[in-house]
């Protein structure tokens, strides 16, 4: 899809209220966050010191949703990247009402959460970059790895069936190690009994019974 011009937002800041979960029909999920980013500044003037806050409603789509609702919470850091997205709905009276608010969804949505949350849950999750993209890839890893087990235990039967390959080089091992470890080596034999008869029957002429 041909885009002109770019929309992107990057919002760093805190949680105002837990995240609200919704799920749909099919099986998705949106998660609701209130975000609270604030700025401050000494008034010239009067030298006291002023500060600003602005809300940001963002909405998470799909497995980042479910990220959020399980590890975000009131007055969590949080690190957005998304698009600013306007939508129409209707209220009870069936008025038609606009929203604009920051979508995180598809390849373009990044959520990272930053800090710790109480209990330390959070430090072992916190810090990590979430997308979309990351979580089919590591959905396809899963997959993959699932795969994979069962592929390297049918193989190592056949490794201990003897591969061809394997079968060739075994017998050969075999052939070269078993002489080595049953045929005793003739210069050797004199070595190991001299010095048990010299051990056992110690005798003056001890010096020269030694083969070398």
């Amino acid at each position: 899809m041909a885009s002109r011009g770019v929309n992107k937002v990057i919002i760093l800041g805190n949680l105002g209220n837990d995240p609200e979960i919704r799920s749909f029909p099919n099986g998705g999920a949106v998660a609701n966050l209130t975000i609270a980013t604030s700025e401050s500044w000494r008034d010239k003037q009067t030298g006291e010191q002023r500060e600003k806050t602005e809300w940001h409603r963002v909405a998470v789509f799909g497995k980042l949703a479910e990220i959020a609702g399980e590890y975000l919470r009131k007055g969590s850091q949080v690190y957005i990247e998304g698009a600013l997205q306007t939508r129409k709905w209707q209220d009870q009276n069936g008025q038609d009402r606009y929203t604009t608010e920051v979508v995180v969804q598809g390849f373009n949505g990044v959520m990272q959460m930053i800090g710790a949350r109480q209990g330390g849950q959070q430090q072992q999750q916190g810090g990590g970059t979430y997308n979309s993209n990351s979580n089919q890839q590591s959905q396809q890893q899963n997959q993959n790895a699932d795969w994979g087990q069962p592929q390297q235990s049918a193989a190592e039967p056949q490794q201990q069936g003897g591969g061809y390959n394997n079968s060739n080089q075994q017998p050969q091992q075999a052939s070269q190690q078993a002489p080595q470890q049953q045929t005793p080596d003739p210069t050797s034999t004199p070595q190991q009994q001299a010095p048990q008869q010299g051990f056992n029957e110690p005798s003056a002429d001890f010096d020269d019974d030694i083969p070398f």
